[in-house]
């Protein structure tokens, strides 16, 4: 099934033009013109997700970034204080809140908004008081998604890895989880946002089956993509198969 929609929010999440910096222990790369030239391109928001051991977005560069990023700021993490403290003082407009490890290279799974939804809560309260919009990563299950309505955050961003690899095997039955998933969701008053490996070669077959699909997040393929292709270049391509 179809869906007209609007404009889907491309949100370019920056982590790997900070890995690339971190390489050389210099400022090449300069995140800071990596992220405002991303905006001139036409992207509608930044994400970055600082880890414990700054491997590569610094919490420094959250700072930095805040006069910057004129779009949409997104900053993603486990909410560990360390990574609340400093949501708090930088004031994105959004808090992404993802369930990985102090030493995990990338996020592969959602919340348990089951088990932890009392944890839940007083995080979501917290950012809510500060006047930050949040997010909870999250799979296609829908029992945990009426559950995260109960955290009382403003969206979901699903989490794609089985669509992305199942859609790269041909398998385009995959999407139906995600479809029912965001259909249970905006009928329990959440936002939806997804991410984690969309790509150039399935964005759009997503953002077609996926109604009130309010942003999408892409980094690794994005960045990836722009070696061959160019970074301005990528973002329109993006931001056409979004339209």
């Amino acid at each position: 099934m179809f869906y007209l929609k609007p404009m889907t929010k491309l949100s370019v999440n920056i982590n790997k033009i900070a890995t690339l910096r971190n390489s050389r222990g210099g400022d090449v790369p300069n995140l800071l013109q990596v992220a405002s030239d991303i905006q001139e391109f036409g992207a509608q928001g930044i994400t970055i997700h600082p880890r414990p051991d700054e491997r590569h977005i610094r919490y420094q560069d959250a700072y930095d970034l805040k006069p910057i990023v004129i779009t949409e700021y997104n900053i993603e993490g486990n909410p560990i204080r360390k990574f609340m403290d400093l949501v708090l003082e930088v004031l994105p407009k959004q808090v992404t809140l993802v369930p990985d490890h102090i030493n995990q290279i990338t996020s592969n799974a959602g919340w348990d908004t089951i088990t932890h939804q009392s944890y839940l809560k007083e995080v979501i309260s917290e950012f809510k008081n500060a006047g930050i919009r949040t997010s909870i990563f999250i799979d296609s299950d829908l029992k945990l998604i009426e559950a995260a309505a109960k955290t009382g955050a403003d969206r979901i961003e699903l989490y794609t890895e089985h669509f992305a690899s199942a859609y790269e095997k041909g398998n385009k039955q995959a999407i139906k989880p995600y479809t029912e998933a965001a259909v249970f969701a905006h009928e329990l008053g959440l936002g939806i946002n997804a991410g984690h490996d969309l790509s150039l070669d399935n964005i759009e077959f997503f953002k077609q089956n996926i109604p009130n699909l309010a942003e999408v997040s892409i980094g690794h393929a994005l960045i990836s993509e722009s070696l061959y292709l160019g970074l301005q270049n990528v973002v329109n391509m993006y931001l056409h198969r979004l339209s």
